[in-house]
This record gives C-alpha cells, sequence and structure tokens, in this order.
C-alpha cells in the first residue's frame, strides 16, 4: 500500500451548500479536512470559522471542527480523496453550464498525485464523466487517478435528513475508485452507500429522481388550478388520496419550484436527450408548468385587487419570503424572486421582508412591511413568518387581501377577519354541501 493511500485526508473543492456541511462532517468523523474555493471573501470567511451559508447548526460544527482553507489548488496534493463539489447550473438559454466543473479540474490538474481517488459530487447529466470529466483527468498520462461519481444529497433545514443521514449512490470507473471511494462515504456517513455499475448510472440516478419530483410538482400544480376554477380545496383532497396504502405519493402546490436541483436538472436531462436526437416532452411541460406559477401566483393577486377595485399599481404589497425554501437563506432559483421581478414590471410598490435574507429587505420588519401594505403574498414558509402572520396580526395591519403562495396558513381564521384569503387550489369560496 502506497503512502497516499494509508493517508486519511480529504481535500473538498467548493465549500458552497454542499462542499462545506462534506468537510465539516469529515471533520467530525475523523478526517483531516482540506478546502480549496476559488472565492477570496469564503475562504476568509471559514479560515476564521465563520459560516457563510446562515446555517445555525453548520456555524457551531465548523467552530468545534475547523479546517485548512486555500485559494491555491496546490492544496489539494496532501489529500488522499478529492470530492469536487462545485455548483453546475443552467445558463439564461436553460442549457447547462459545465464551466465551473471544467474550471475546477483544470485548476487541479497539475496537483494531482500518483494514486489519488478524485470523486465528483456536482450533479451532472448522464455521459458528462465519460465525455468530459475522464477524458480531462486522463491528460494526466504520468500519473493512475482513480475516478468516480457520488451525487451531492443534500435537503438544507431539515433536521432528520442531513448530510449524514441520507443514502448515497457511486459509481467508479476502477475497482480501487470504488473501493477507496466507499471507504470514505461509509466511514462519514450514518447511512447506506449503494454501489451503481457505472459513473454513467449514478449521473442518471440524480437526474432520474429530481426530474420525478419536478413532474409530480407540476402535476399537482396544474391540479390545483383547475381544482380552484372548480372551487375545490386541493390540500383537503391531497389528504383524503394520501390514505391510500399505496400507489400514491403526496406533492403539493405551490408559488413555484426554486433551488439548486429540482428546477435545474430537468434541463440537464433535456439538452442530453436533445444530443441524442430525444425529445423530452414531458420535462418540458413540467417545466413549463412550474415555472408558471409566479405569474400564477401575481394573477391571483390581481384579481383579488379588482375585485375590490383597486389594483396592483395602487395597493401597497408586502411580498414575505424570497428564499427557495422554508428555514434557510438560500436564494437560488427562487420563485419568490420571480414574483418580485414580475410585480415591479407592472409598477406595483413591493415592500420585501424576509428574517433569514436580509440583503433582499426593503424594510426592516414583518410589521413594518405589513403596516406599509394593503395586501401580501406569502412567497416562502419560514417557520416564524408562518407564526407572526395570524389573523389579527393581518387585521391590526389593515391587509385586506393575502395570497399564501405555500398553503401554510389559516384560510378560515384568516377569512373570518374578513381579509380576502386566496392559496394556490385553495380559496375562499368552496362547493355548496348537498345537504
Amino acid at each position: 500500500m502506497t503512502q497516499i493511500q494509508q493517508k486519511k485526508t480529504v481535500a473538498i473543492v467548493g465549500l458552497g451548500y454542499v462542499g462545506l456541511p462534506l468537510a465539516i462532517l469529515a471533520g467530525e468523523k475523523g478526517w483531516s479536512v482540506l478546502g480549496y474555493d476559488t472565492n477570496p471573501q469564503r475562504v476568509e470567511q471559514v479560515s476564521k470559522q465563520h459560516c457563510p451559508l446562515g446555517d445555525k447548526e453548520l456555524a457551531r460544527k465548523l467552530k468545534k471542527y475547523p479546517f485548512q482553507v486555500s485559494t491555491d489548488p496546490a492544496i489539494i496534493t496532501q489529500a488522499n480523496i478529492i470530492v469536487v463539489a462545485v455548483p453546475t447550473p443552467v445558463n439564461s438559454g436553460n442549457e447547462p453550464d459545465l464551466e465551473p466543473l471544467k474550471s475546477a479540474l483544470h485548476s487541479i490538474l497539475p496537483h494531482l498525485i500518483d494514486e489519488q481517488t478524485v470523486i465528483i459530487e456536482s450533479t451532472i447529466n448522464p455521459g458528462v464523466m465519460d465525455e468530459m470529466v475522464r477524458p480531462l483527468i486522463e491528460q494526466r498520462t504520468d500519473i493512475i487517478v482513480h475516478l468516480a461519481h457520488c451525487p451531492e444529497r443534500i435537503n438544507p433545514a431539515d433536521p432528520k435528513w442531513t448530510v449524514n443521514t441520507i443514502p448515497r449512490v457511486l459509481g467508479s470507473y476502477t475497482k480501487e475508485g470504488t473501493k477507496h471511494s466507499l471507504a470514505f462515504y461509509r466511514s462519514v456517513l450514518d447511512a447506506p452507500v449503494k454501489t451503481m455499475a457505472s459513473p454513467t448510472e449514478a449521473e442518471a440516478v440524480k437526474i432520474l429522481e429530481n426530474t420525478f419530483r419536478d413532474v409530480n410538482i407540476a402535476f399537482i400544480n396544474e391540479m390545483a388550478k383547475s381544482f380552484a376554477a372548480l372551487g375545490i380545496n386541493i390540500m383537503n383532497v391531497i389528504e383524503g388520496a394520501a390514505t391510500k396504502p399505496f400507489a400514491f405519493l403526496p406533492h403539493y402546490p405551490s408559488n413555484g419550484v426554486g433551488g439548486h436541483c429540482i428546477s435545474v436538472d430537468p434541463y440537464y436531462m433535456i439538452e442530453r436527450g436533445r444530443q441524442a436526437g430525444f425529445d423530452h416532452q414531458f420535462l418540458k411541460l413540467a417545466r413549463r408548468i412550474n415555472d408558471s406559477m409566479p405569474a400564477y401566483t401575481v394573477e391571483l393577486l390581481e384579481q383579488s385587487l379588482q375585485e375590490k377595485q383597486r389594483s396592483l399599481t395602487d395597493a401597497p404589497i408586502a411580498l414575505l419570503g424570497v428564499a427557495y425554501k422554508k428555514n434557510v437563506s438560500d436564494t437560488r432559483n427562487s420563485p419568490a424572486l420571480k414574483i418580485l421581478r414580475l410585480l415591479q414590471d407592472r409598477g406595483a410598490s413591493v415592500h420585501v421582508f424576509d428574517p433569514f435574507v436580509s440583503t433582499n429587505n426593503t424594510v426592516s420588519s414583518l410589521a413594518e412591511a405589513l403596516a406599509q401594505s394593503d395586501a401580501a403574498i406569502l412567497a416562502c414558509d419560514h417557520t416564524s413568518l408562518i407564526k407572526s402572520l395570524t389573523p389579527a396580526t393581518l387585521k391590526r395591519a389593515g391587509i385586506y387581501v393575502i395570497i399564501d403562495g405555500k398553503n401554510a396558513l389559516d384560510a378560515n381564521a384568516i377569512s373570518n377577519q374578513k381579509i380576502t384569503y386566496l392559496g394556490i387550489g385553495r380559496g375562499q369560496k368552496q362547493p355548496r354541501l348537498p345537504f
């Protein structure tokens, strides 16, 4: 066994929402951890044990398990395991943007040494490992590098399914790559790791699981629109359908889909299919439906205001929550920001407040946002917002229309205060009972 194989040092390339939690977890589980990131500000923050992600639990653990970080890619020379966890977004045309991954690989390439194992955690579509990653790494003909793909799975702000409790899948090109990669993940995770037949299969797993969610959310969003037109409360219907013990998996409507996975990964598969001569009509339709939800939410508000002889231009609006999901500060691809742009484009006066995203706030508090507004949109269901948005609070602030983009508020209690309430597929007007 070579000296590099005997070491227990992991280098994490990219210290964002995926890389930083993994780095801290590895340190917690006894690994020597090195971090490399091209963002000097982020590196400085992490080196001072300040968490740049706005996660209190992660911040606590970073202070307990600090690690060496650098903007110099040469730091990876000291590791036997290298995990690449850089973002893989889509561009303005919804086409996969692999430049961050290419750039990261080019930066570490000169510093790779013999018998290291490089694991790609970045989300990529089937074929990227074969067609881009492997050929690039194999430019180092002077050394042997074991290459694997273990697509990230992370669910921020979820106390149950954390980075160390979510099962993973792994595919490698060599037996040694599988051996070293499995040894790493099994040493840090409190969850099983399934070995796939190839890196391509591992790529496909990630795409399948996220397109599955996108398609099902699109289905329920379309049903929400239909049920709203019929006066049916979709939330009650979902609860009823969920009593079936098989063949139904509850999904819930909302004002849109955001984040770094569900709203992005289907485009990777759509583009990959196009390159292979296949047209993913189902995935494209799901994307169109989910992308339509911010505009649908604004339409609900506009219609409600019109019923009161008001308009978007003369009724100040409180936009509450701009993160893409509850109890996080992450705004990537957030539908709330799309709602904000739509309102501004229509000349609305918008007061923005999110307790987790102060950089987007135009007011200092929820109370100020409500006091300066006539209508409100709940666009992100942060726990603190839900607790504060009581019917009495809305009434005192003079809010007479509220659009609940997450179906998280008490519709009946709010309506009893003579406030117009509309959710996504969950309105005030219900069909009369036949008795």
